[in-house]
Order: C-alpha cells, then sequence, then structure tokens
C-alpha cells in the first residue's frame, strides 16, 4: 500500500518517527531525575529547569505528531486523487468484461478503505514499531531484570498481534463476501421499486435480503469478536506488564539495586515501548481490510489496465466491415454468437432480425466497441475498433441500447452526451432529427429541464426518445439502435424511420435491431440471426424472401416502400417477424 510514496515523503515520515520516538524519552526521564534528583537535592530550581525543559520537549512533539499525522492525511488523500480516475473507468468497463459481484461499487469502498487506514492511526503504529529495540535497550541499560521483563512483554504482545492477524483474515474476508451480497440485493430491489411494490414482492425480496444482511452480520460478528477480543486482552496484558514492572523495580529497590526513579522511568518506558503494538492491535481489523482492499484493487486495475494513448485516426467515411464475429457475454465461458460478418457501405442501412435469443443485442453491443469479440474484428474504414481513442471514437458513433439508460442532469447535458461546451444548434438537431424537439419544448424549463436519476422523471416513451436524439447528436458516422421503436407510438416510430433515412442521406451508415417491421422499412440490407449464428445476409427483399418465405416485391413497389413504407409488404413481414418473435 505505501509503494506508490516516493521516497522523500517516506523519508520524512521515518525521520519524523525517529525524533517522535526520542522525544518520547522526555517523561520517563523526567520522572527519573525528579526522583532521584529534585526530591534528593530539595532544589526548586532545579524543577524549574527540568520542567520548563520538559514542556518545551512536550510541545516540540505535539507538533511533529500532529504534522506527521496531517502528512498522512494527505497521503490518502493523494492516493485516492491518483486511483480515483482508473478505479472510476474500471467500475465502468469492468461489467463489459466480466460480471460484477455485488453492486459493482465494491471497488469505491476498497479505495475508501485503503485511504481510511493511510489517513488513520494505523500508519502511526506501523512507523512506530521499529523503535521498540530502543526502549528495550534503554531498559536493559537501566537493569537487566527490567530489560528482560520489558522484552518478555513485547514479545508476548508481538505474538498476539500475529495471532490476531491469523485468526481475522478469513472472517473479515467473509464479512466483506457477504456484505458485497447484501449491497447486491439492496441495490437490485432499488432498481427494481415499481415492480417489487406493484406485484407484492416487498415480504420475498426483504426475506432475502434480511438473510444475506443475517449472513453478514454473523460473520462481522465473528471479525469483531476476535479483533475485540484479542484487543482486550492485550489492553489487559499491558497493564499486568506494567504493573509486573513496577514490582520488578521495586524489588530491585529493596534490594538497593536500583532508584525509586529507576524504577518509575523503566515502568513509563515499557509503556511507550508496547504503545505502538497495542495500537497496532487496537487497528489490526482496518489495516486487514485496508490489506485486502488493496489486493482487490490491484486485481481489479490488472483485469482492466489503462488504456494505451493512441495514435489520432481520421473521421470514417467509408464502410463497416464485421470479421467472423464471435462474441461471449461477459462473464459467460460459451458464446452465443459465432460466424457473423457482413460489410456496409457509406450511405446504407442494415436491419438485424431474428427471433428472441438470437444474439442480436449481443452483435449490437460488439458493433459500438461496448463488448470485445472473443474471435474476429469489427472494422471502420479498415481500423479495429481497437486501434481507436475510445473518446475520439465515441463522436463518431450513436447507440440506443435496448434499455435506454440517462443520466441526472438536463435534458440538453444528456442529449450533448455531457460535453463541457456544446454546439446548441447540434443539440436542437439531433432532437429534431429524433422527433424529440416538440416533447422537450412541452417541459417547463425546455431544454434545461432536469430528468432525475436514470431519466426517473420521464416516461418510457420520453426516455427512448431522448436516448434516439443523443445517439445522433453529432452526426456520427455509424449509429447503432437496438429496439428503437420500443415504447414508441406511432408518431415516435415515424419520427425513427426519418432519422434512419437522414443517417443514410448524409453518408452515414445505420443498423437497426428490430422486431417490428416499421424500423427496417427503409434498410436496405437485412441480417437473419437465428441461435447466435447468421442465417442470411444480403438486400432486404431477397433476405426477407428467402428467409420469411415471401414473393419478392416488384422493383417499383420497392421503390415506393423506400420512400413511404408500401402497407401490402408490411404488413406481410409485420406477420412473418411476429411469428418470429414466437419462436
Amino acid at each position: 500500500m505505501f509503494a506508490f510514496l516516493n521516497l522523500s515523503v517516506f523519508g520524512g515520515l521515518v525521520a519524523a518517527s525517529f525524533v517522535i520516538n526520542l522525544l518520547a524519552l522526555t517523561s520517563p526521564l523526567f520522572m527519573l531525575q525528579i526522583y532521584d534528583r529534585v526530591l534528593a537535592s530539595g532544589s526548586v530550581p532545579t524543577l524549574v529547569g527540568f520542567g520548563v525543559l520538559a514542556l518545551w520537549l512536550y510541545g516540540f512533539q505535539a507538533a511533529l505528531d500532529i504534522l506527521r499525522q496531517r502528512i498522512l492525511l494527505r497521503i490518502g488523500e493523494r492516493f485516492d486523487r491518483d486511483l480515483s480516475d482508473r478505479v472510476h473507468a474500471a467500475v465502468t468497463r469492468l461489467p463489459l468484461i466480466a460480471r460484477m459481484p455485488g453492486d459493482g461499487l465494491q471497488p469505491l469502498r476498497d479505495l475508501d478503505n485503503v485511504r481510511g487506514f493511510l489517513s488513520g492511526a494505523g500508519p502511526t503504529a506501523l512507523f512506530d514499531l521499529p523503535w521498540i529495540p530502543l526502549y528495550l535497550a534503554i531498559c536493559f541499560i537501566f537493569h537487566f531484570w527490567l530489560g528482560m521483563t520489558a522484552l518478555a512483554g513485547a514479545i508476548v504482545l508481538v505474538s498476539l498481534t500475529l495471532l490476531t492477524n491469523m485468526l481475522s483474515q478469513k472472517a473479515i474476508k467473509e464479512a466483506t463476501a457477504h456484505n458485497m451480497a447484501r449491497n447486491g440485493l439492496m441495490e437490485a430491489a432499488r432498481r427494481n421499486a415499481e415492480v417489487v411494490h406493484a406485484m407484492g414482492l416487498s415480504r420475498r425480496i426483504g426475506a432475502r435480503w434480511q438473510k444475506a444482511n443475517s449472513d453478514y452480520l454473523k460473520a462481522n460478528r465473528r471479525a469483531g469478536d476476535v479483533t475485540g477480543g484479542l484487543g482486550g486482552l492485550a489492553k489487559a496484558l499491558r497493564a499486568i506488564l506494567q504493573s509486573t514492572m513496577l514490582g520488578v523495580g521495586a524489588w530491585l529497590v529493596i534490594d538497593q539495586v536500583a532508584t525509586p526513579g529507576v524504577m518509575i522511568a523503566a515502568s513509563i518506558m515499557m509503556g511507550r515501548a508496547l504503545a505502538p503494538v497495542d495500537l497496532a492491535i487496537a487497528n489490526w481489523k482496518p489495516f486487514l481490510m485496508a490489506r485486502q482492499s488493496w489486493a482487490r484493487l490491484q486485481d481489479m486495475l490488472k483485469t482492466v489496465p489503462e488504456q494505451p494513448s493512441a495514435l489520432p485516426l481520421p473521421k470514417p467515411v467509408r464502410e463497416l466491415r464485421a470479421e467472423e464475429l464471435t462474441i461471449i457475454p461477459p462473464g459467460e465461458r460459451r458464446p452465443n454468437v459465432a460466424g457473423v460478418g457482413f460489410v456496409m457501405q457509406r450511405g446504407t442501412a442494415l436491419g438485424i432480425i431474428g427471433p428472441s435469443g438470437s444474439g442480436k443485442s449481443s452483435l449490437a453491443r460488439v458493433l459500438v466497441g461496448a463488448w470485445a469479440p472473443a474471435a474476429g474484428n469489427v472494422r471502420l474504414d479498415g481500423a479495429s475498433l481497437d486501434h481507436w481513442d475510445r473518446e475520439a471514437l465515441g463522436r463518431h458513433i450513436g447507440y440506443l441500447p435496448q434499455g435506454v439508460e440517462l443520466f441526472d442532469g438536463s435534458i440538453a447535458e444528456n442529449i450533448a452526451r455531457f460535453e463541457e461546451d456544446p454546439d446548441p444548434e447540434a443539440i436542437v438537431a439531433a432532437a429534431k432529427a429524433a422527433g424529440a424537439h416538440e416533447l422537450i419544448l412541452s417541459f417547463g424549463k425546455g431544454y434545461e429541464t432536469r430528468i432525475g436519476e436514470g431519466g426517473s422523471a420521464l416516461s418510457a416513451g420520453q426516455r427512448q426518445r431522448l436516448g434516439i436524439a443523443r445517439a445522433l447528436y453529432g452526426d456520427p458516422f455509424l449509429v447503432v439502435m437496438d429496439e428503437p421503436n420500443a415504447n414508441l407510438d406511432a408518431e415516435g416510430e415515424a419520427a425513427v424511420v426519418r432519422a434512419i433515412v437522414s443517417v443514410r442521406e448524409r453518408g452515414g451508415i445505420a443498423i437497426v435491431v428490430a422486431h417490428r417491421p416499421s424500423a427496417i422499412s427503409v434498410v436496405d440490407k437485412v441480417l437473419m440471426m437465428e441461435a447466435g449464428r447468421q442465417r442470411a445476409f444480403g438486400p432486404k427483399d431477397e433476405v426477407l424472401s428467402k428467409v420469411l418465405q415471401v414473393a419478392p416485391a416488384p422493383a417499383s413497389a420497392a421503390r415506393g416502400r423506400a420512400e413511404a413504407g408500401n402497407r401490402l409488404q408490411t404488413n406481410t413481414a409485420r406477420r412473418q417477424l411476429g411469428a418470429l418473435e414466437t419462436k
């Protein structure tokens, strides 16, 4: 966890700890002088002199303690600043690579755990532990048996620390796992609040969460019992050892081989020697949690490495090429799509059809780069998607997922993809292309209306239209829409058709995943998916004729359908596609 510290900061902390531990000798040495000099001589000036010197040393020690703690606090902040961007990027990318346990926010909690430990009292104990031999050596200087008593106490407490580590690791790991599980259930219930309440699932979902919470509490109790019990035992042992030190000192005083000042000073010295061990035991649970969190963060950052900078590529203007794609969904081992390949030229549109579960949405995710293919490549003008800088590539891609997710913010911010200085004309143009301009103006604050988390202030159809506008913002070369006419009325479906036509007319490529035929009425090519395989690809009439077993339309009818939609062909396609949906 301290590997990120530079040498100067680490050296400064070691130097500060060294001086602090030297200054910690002030108390026992002051007591030694009071008992052996001041009381023996009865000199008030000597008492005042020692008192002023001790006060000055105590103040210097307090200043260094405060400085060290402030440095540790800033080290924690620096750790957070250095890793927070990567953790955020990894949290947003990890669901595209593997299944996320719990609610998916454990990496953020891990970051908080490590920062909290680095900013707390735990590192203080770690920096003070190496100075224990100094205090033990001084005890041996006082007398051999005082040193042996202090050494025995140190061995006992260090052994207790190692026992705490051995017994706590598994319990804390289990508690963390159960905590992730209960957080996942809570987040699932929050996301599906409407279903839970409408269908009377509150008690059953609550019972599942209570069981997960009970498992977490049991694991947390086991971890707390271990660390708390051993911590209490450590405190008792420390008090016993200090009393033992006083007893040994008293015996030496009676034998006249030590002075009362040595007895008191040795007792304080041993207390100071064992204080870091006591502090380490008290902070052992946060230390183990931070260490496990750091290990998880390292594993996650290895799984989701930082993306290297890519050479800027020219804007794509020519073609989209899918080369023998094989797709394995995140967290799965078997592909759900295999052997899909096609080429689309500028100014064309592709409709992807097929029964549910045939891999259409998986293919859409790979085409926009959300998922990486297990084999094969997606290329824009010959460049593989992984050759692009993701932010630069995003400007050339518009994507409407099957489940539209919006962000807390204004309508304009969501359409403009939260650009820092968006073009207002481009925002309005995208809204008009999606048929959402009049809808947006009907809101009280128009484009500045805040939509709440996930677009909670909007209906499903309104979110769908804003999602389409976001996909069209900036006139991207490739626009992929998964079920764009879901949740839309007839006016909304007509807007989708116009949007596809507009993409084609400006030389872009539109890809539409659809069950309903209205969305593919203006595409010129169709890809038929079945059981994760490409069953057919080619001109729309040819594929529909071959796969759906309908007669090819006359050329004049095809032209009419491309312009306004042929009613007879549309009705036939609707019946056939409806049959596909029921498979």
